[in-house]
């Protein structure tokens, strides 16, 4: 599937720089030109790859994206950084949930919320 989502942003004129994640999300580090609008992208990939996971059945039951995602901006000099980072998401996982990397990631960013709000939609 990450190849596959890979294969939507280099269709849509933009860089997959790399695409990985484990079972309950992903990160996409993406090379963006300035008239692609992330949310544009981001629509374009659930879509895609919503009808490729179910029209493959690679799951039991209906596949489906949660409805927001998040986006952060990097310089040139961290790609190597945010590069490794994506990458090792499996091993990263084995010591942070996704919700203790998502609330790090919001303080990194000053990005004020609501933990109240924030993972209404996340299983427990």
């Amino acid at each position: 599937v990450f190849k596959y989502m890979a294969g939507i942003i280099k269709n849509k004129g933009q860089k997959p720089i790399i695409v990985n994640g484990v079972a309950n999300h992903v990160h996409m580090f993406v090379g963006l030109q300035p008239a692609m609008a992330v949310s544009d992208l981001v629509r374009d990939v659930k879509n895609n790859t919503t009808n490729f996971i179910n029209d493959r059945k690679l799951i039991r039951g209906k596949f489906s994206w949660q409805e927001g995602y998040g986006a952060f901006s990097y310089a040139h000099s961290q790609i190597e950084t945010v590069y490794n980072y994506i990458l090792r998401q499996e091993e990263h996982h084995k010591q942070k949930t996704f919700k203790e990397e998502y609330s790090d990631f919001l303080k990194k960013f000053n990005v004020e919320f609501n933990e109240k709000y924030l993972f209404d939609w996340l299983e427990q």
